[in-house]
């Protein structure tokens, strides 16, 4: 089975990310996923797609939660599709 891999749109000098990249690290600790973590100013679509919604957590191509990240949301849903898996 492969890892999973999450993709976290982020930006720099933003507490939010650094608080939603600590979330994913401790989810991280129960149940295995790569960060794939993308800066949104080096990309203009992703810029105007999340400029107000980062951080986004987004798995396979959906984003699964943004803003103020839920630890219990994101867990679930990684479970969730590694199951499937």
């Amino acid at each position: 089975m492969d890892k999973l891999k999450v993709t976290f749109y982020t930006k720099e000098n933003c507490s939010l990310c650094d608080n939603g990249l600590t979330v994913l690290k401790i989810i991280q600790e129960g149940v295995p996923f790569d960060i794939e973590m993308i800066d949104i100013y080096k990309d203009d679509e992703l810029l105007e797609k999340y400029q107000v919604m980062i951080p986004v957590v987004s798995v396979d191509g959906e984003d699964i939660d943004y803003g103020i990240l839920s630890e219990e949301k994101i867990r679930n849903r990684l479970l969730s599709v590694s199951k499937k898996n």
